[in-house]
């Protein structure tokens, strides 16, 4: 039993011990009970012995002593004694806490969540292999490869001034090429990068230019670390979104940061790597716990978004992907909309038709997929009215705060989502 396992998980791997047996880690199961909940003193140790009136050392304290343990090296004999005693405090807030959070844990599933975090504690462990001499070169020429990146690539926009990138340059850009793009309710473009990664997919042409944006404003190299071994590490931080996702530091996981830089994750010499994800994978889970027949067969089908637009009449059966490629691409965009709580008017700006289009679409969902609309609906009219929702493996959220309907709406899905 421990408070965020995944430190105490990786000294057993590091010393080559066997893992327990049974894991229960306090951290999952706290941060189950208060999901959703404004928390004032946080969701560390502290926080959650403070949630319960446990008394517990100063923060000031705790935060030296954590200092003192990452700095390393040799200690003297007051050091080691208050590293000991700092360890020893830690073991008996934890021991009270579970004396507080016993009454409020599924055994049964904390079980599961333990064994998840065992499992994920030997993915940290084994980390990610990096080509280090290419790192290494990319870190040291870093201010060089910008400016190439930005003379490369902006070449074919010329919306940089230096490394700046100009908004009214951006704007003359658009309109030159008859691009519609989102606005703000100021009237102002909207450049945030999920926009921006929106309207790539609608004019492929931009995606050099948000790939750019994005690599110059997020990525730091300097954040990677890097090991003597060439592997790449990274606390993964499980349960720590309100769907129980894991949250790495998008900063110092590879996977987090622009897409290009995982070209720096090399197999060891007679090793391969894979890179294997799901398909569609929130819409059938959106079917089967719906129950909604015409979407499970969708997503049975080679083509969801060919087999909806199909269901709801708008092409015919013998309908390919190569034959009506644009129903095929707003029907898509549709599904992707209902799954991101997007609304018509969202929907409209990113696939460029006027929002009576927009609404059209959103409608031949709803008609469609008729059980899965009450299914959903049924979510969120539960939840608003008992202030909890929770999964089928008893992860739950609490309602507090400003509340935003299409996110509880997408919650059972999402976080069925969580691998």
């Amino acid at each position: 039993m421990a408070y965020y396992a995944s430190a105490e998980m990786g000294c057993f791997l590091k010393l080559k011990w066997d893992l327990p047996l049974y894991l229960i880690d306090l951290y999952a199961e706290f941060r189950n009970l208060t999901n959703g909940l404004h928390l004032p003193l946080g969701r560390g140790l502290l926080g959650a012995l403070g949630y319960f009136g446990v008394s517990h050392i100063e923060s000031s304290e705790k935060e030296e002593m954590r200092t003192l343990a990452l700095r390393g090296g040799d200690y003297n004999f007051e050091e080691r004694q208050s590293l000991i005693n700092y360890c020893e405090s830690d073991v008996s807030a934890t021991e009270a806490l579970w004396g507080k959070l016993k009454h409020h844990v599924d055994f049964s599933r904390a079980i599961i969540r333990g064994d998840y975090i065992k499992a994920l504690s030997e993915v940290e462990h084994r980390g990610v292999p990096f080509d280090k001499p290419l790192y290494l070169n990319l870190k040291n020429n870093w201010n060089e490869i910008q400016g190439r990146l930005i003379e490369k690539i902006d070449a074919n926009f010329k919306v940089f001034q230096g490394r700046v990138f100009k908004k009214d340059r951006f704007e003359e850009y658009l309109k030159k090429n008859l691009m519609s793009w989102p606005r703000l309710e100021s009237g102002v473009l909207d450049l945030k990068d999920e926009t921006f990664r929106q309207m790539a997919k609608k004019y492929p042409v931009i995606s050099p230019l948000r790939e750019l944006r994005d690599s110059l404003s997020k990525m730091r190299l300097n954040d990677f670390q890097v090991g003597s071994d060439s592997k790449s590490r990274v606390l993964l931080s499980p349960f720590s979104s309100k769907t129980g996702r894991n949250q790495p530091s998008n900063s110092r996981f590879v996977f987090g940061s622009s897409v290009w830089l995982r070209s720096l994750i090399k197999p060891q010499k007679g090793r391969g790597l894979a890179y294997v994800d799901w398909s569609q994978q929130e819409f059938g889970i959106a079917g089967a716990l719906s129950k909604d027949e015409k979407m499970i067969e969708s997503y049975q089908s080679s083509d969801p978004y060919l087999s909806f637009a199909k269901h709801a009449g708008q092409v015919p059966e013998t309908a390919t992907k190569e034959s009506h490629p644009k129903e095929r691409s707003l029907f898509k965009a549709t599904v992707l909309a209902v799954q991101y709580g997007m609304g018509a008017k969202s929907l409209a700006e990113s696939i460029s038709v006027p929002l009576e289009e927009a609404k059209h679409l959103l409608l031949l969902h709803r008609r469609t997929f008729s059980k899965f609309w009450r299914w959903s609906e049924g979510c969120v009219d539960y939840i608003l009215t008992n202030k909890r929702i929770w999964t089928t493996f008893g992860w739950q959220l609490k309602l507090s705060g400003e509340i935003n309907t299409r996110s509880l709406a997408n919650f059972p899905c999402r976080r069925m989502g969580q691998r």
